[in-house]
């Protein structure tokens, strides 16, 4: 999480971003200015009065004739006002809304990603350890391999000592018994 002066320094830089790209309204809202103004059921001051609507508003525009235009408002009734009492860009006291609401939304998305930050850090962390943990027990097990390798050479080493050994022994007894017989040819 980062620190309150860098959060307020990133909240500062939202803000800034929120402004830079806050680019005029779409071309189907209409905001009210000056004071109230009557929705009328025609496009004309002699139809019936709806509703007032009060200045800042915003408005659907729905179709125009003349200097009259067809609007919804956001409870979803719909009359004319007069064209003059309409303007395309939001009041400031809208747009200061609208950005505030961009502006907690991109706060939440950054809690999010530092909450997913964080996780994927702890996950990395415990991977490492479990790859560590890993390493360990894979030079244990080659340790234990290099020396059964070696443990499993004692039969050959015995064999070829039996072999030697015997090859000695009836070698010696071959000698004895092949050298009493030169003595024994010799006595004669």
């Amino acid at each position: 999480m980062p620190a309150p002066s860098a959060r307020a320094a990133l909240r500062l830089c939202l803000v800034a971003a929120a402004v830079a790209s806050a680019g005029p309204a779409r071309a189907e809202d209409a905001w009210v200015r000056g004071a109230a103004l009557n929705l009328r059921a025609g496009p004309g001051p002699e139809h019936a009065v709806l509703a007032a609507v009060p200045p800042g508003e915003r408005l659907d525009v729905l179709e125009s004739k003349g200097e009259w235009m067809r609007v919804r408002r956001s409870d979803g009734t719909s009359g004319w006002i007069a064209r003059t009492y309409l303007v395309q860009d939001a009041p400031p006291a809208a747009r200061i809304a609208e950005l505030e609401a961009q502006v907690a939304q991109l706060e939440q998305q950054l809690d999010g990603a530092a909450r997913d930050a964080e996780s994927a850090r702890r996950d990395g962390e415990e991977r490492a350890a479990e790859n560590a943990a890993h390493a360990d027990q894979m030079a244990r097990v080659r340790r234990e391999n290099d020396t059964l390798r070696a443990g499993a050479r004692w039969p050959e080493w015995i064999t070829g000592a039996l072999i030697l050994s015997t090859g000695i022994a009836l070698g010696a007894a071959v000698r004895g018994v092949s050298g009493r017989r030169r003595q024994s040819r010799l006595r004669l």
